[in-house]
């Protein structure tokens, strides 16, 4: 109704990643406003019953959505944004969604509060 435009990326796909922000931008031209809040969370402690490890692939596939998914759009978008004349001194703004378990950490969520207490660094 608004005149919004859906489109499908996977943040940590390169091209998936161009491809979406050239969809928008076809669609509504250059975009000044970025709200990164892709995440996933698997439930997993560092140590689980009987002594069984958290995945290390389960914790990597974590930070690479969440996090590294996070820069690599932020770096897509801030390069287009760059080359855009400045309205009120600023060519666009990045919004980046973390987590209370950022900062206290969560039973079970390991990789998830560390990957967003590595987009508030990031931030």
């Amino acid at each position: 109704e608004i005149g919004g435009v859906f489109v499908s990326v996977d943040v940590t796909d390169d091209a998936s990643a161009t491809s979406a922000l050239d969809q928008a931008e076809a669609a509504h031209g250059a975009a000044r406003v970025l709200v990164n809040c892709a995440g996933i969370a698997i439930a997993a402690k560092t140590v689980g019953k009987e002594n069984v490890p958290h995945s290390l692939d389960a914790f990597r596939k974590t930070v690479e959505v969440n996090l590294i998914g996070t820069f690599n759009i932020i770096s897509k978008f801030a390069a287009r944004a760059i080359p855009l004349d400045e309205i009120d001194g600023e060519r666009g703004v990045i919004v980046n969604t973390a987590s209370v378990a950022a900062f206290e950490g969560q039973i079970g969520q390991v990789a998830y509060s560390a990957s967003k207490g590595g987009v508030v660094g990031l931030t």
